[in-house]
């Protein structure tokens, strides 16, 4: 059976990830992290599961689709940094509480449970492993969520092409701050610890 523009096989692969979790651990395990240099690729779900490598908006865009076949909404949350990369996650709510799957080099910036009551909870839960290599801690503002199904008429998670819609749409769409500039002012490095841990396993 397909499902979304995806081949029987592809659906299989998905259908398989029954849980959040299954689908971190996939997003972990068979997808090696894409050090292409930003804005090289938006691969779909079809061309990750095919290549089986993905930078964080490749890995959420899976994340979304895996969930999506387990009956979830396909939904996006962009996370917005100062002097750093944006991320992404693909997000989902489950008894009233959110939770997130994500793909990324840095070792805090992957999975959360479903046990936020809010979406500021949980971008929140991402702030203090959310740095860049000059040890700044780098998050500022987060989307509302994004629900992929608009993007359905361009075939995202079957489509060749890259789909640069969907990354233009996160960056165009408004985004709530999390600090206010005295907060910014005061912040701390990262010491020693964080960062060797946000490092570990690094690709």
């Amino acid at each position: 059976m397909s499902m979304y523009g995806l081949d029987a096989g592809e659906t299989r692969v998905l259908r398989a990830l029954k849980t959040p979790e299954k689908v971190q651990r996939f997003l972990d395990a068979e997808i090696a992290y894409n050090k292409e240099p930003d804005g090289e690729t938006i691969r779909s779900p079809r061309r990750v599961l095919r290549d089986e490598v993905a930078h964080c908006l490749e890995g959420a865009l899976l994340g979304a689709a895996a969930l999506r076949v387990q009956g979830f909404p396909p939904l996006l949350l962009d996370l917005e940094a100062s002097h750093d990369d944006d991320h992404v996650l693909a997000v989902f709510k489950l008894h009233g509480h959110w939770g997130a799957v994500a793909k990324s080099n840095y070792s805090g910036l992957r999975f959360r449970e479903p046990v936020y009551r809010s979406l500021r909870e949980l971008a929140m839960s991402y702030f203090e492993h959310y740095f860049n290599a000059s040890r700044e801690k780098t998050l500022r503002n987060y989307s509302r969520p994004v629900n992929l199904s608009r993007f359905d008429r361009i075939g995202w998670m079957s489509a060749e092409a890259d789909l640069w819609p969907i990354s233009d749409h996160l960056a165009s769409i408004p985004h709530v701050p999390l600090l206010t500039q005295g907060a910014v002012r005061r912040l701390a490095r990262v010491d020693d610890r964080m960062f060797a841990a946000g490092l570990a396993g690094r690709a």
